[in-house]
């Protein structure tokens, strides 16, 4: 189970970038440590990335622009950065995401093993979002590919076998959850999405109203004695 947001986590703000982009989506990685994440992205990205290393949330920001049909799109990646070492994830890292890419190690057992408890906790706070699965490091064991595996059959999520160490289907996974992030976000009817524009909408309005009852409580002042 994720931990609650603490208070003062409650507005995670980021330093966004200004790009000049039609669209922005945040995509989320998740499984287990070592399994390959930050180096998919990596090699995904190649010298193009941009880490932004935010130690205060235990999480590291990969900024990218890509084109879906002919619109600039701004997408965030976001790595756990050695958080999943607690098998949970702070509930602001589900925020506002719009794709899941979830990752095991097809050497470690474990690792694949634990997709179930990493995808219970994502369907917590994001329940329809887009969610790929990926079997990384073929490169060691090619055999591994002739396999069959149920957990993506049992919730029907797209599934790749890729290798961050030769890059086989790395650039195919990136593009495919960009797209899936950009499809959702346009026809998104999730109700947590819902529930955070409510909440959203209901802090800018209390806001609002605190402001203007220190303007009327605030004490006239005097004109100076002569």
């Amino acid at each position: 189970m994720a931990e609650e947001m603490a208070d003062g986590d409650a507005s995670l703000e980021l330093d966004q970038e200004k790009y000049d982009a039609d669209e922005n989506v945040k995509i989320i990685c998740l499984g287990d440590s070592a399994v390959g994440k930050s180096k998919l992205m990596e090699r995904f990205l190649l010298d193009g990335f941009k880490p932004h290393q935010l130690s205060t949330f235990a999480l590291t920001l990969y900024k990218h622009t890509a084109t879906v049909d002919g619109k600039t799109i701004l997408v965030d990646f976001w790595d756990t950065a050695g958080q999943e070492r607690f098998q949970s994830m702070h509930a602001s890292y589900y925020y506002k995401a719009h794709a899941c890419i979830m990752v095991f190690d097809v050497q470690r057992k474990v690792t694949y093993k634990n997709l179930s408890s990493w995808y219970k906790e994502l369907r917590e706070f994001r329940p329809q979002i887009p969610c790929i699965v990926v079997a990384n490091k073929i490169d060691a064991d090619m055999k591994v590919t002739q396999k069959g595996f149920s957990f993506p059959r049992k919730f029907n999520l797209p599934f790749y076998f890729v290798s961050a160490a030769d890059g086989t289907n790395v650039v195919k996974v990136f593009n495919d959850a960009i797209k899936l992030a950009v499809a959702y976000k346009q026809n998104s009817e999730d109700f947590m999405d819902e529930v955070l524009k409510e909440l959203e909408n209901f802090e800018l309005e209390k806001k609002g109203e605190d402001s203007t009852d220190k303007e009327e409580n605030s004490p006239e002042e005097n004109p100076p004695s002569t």
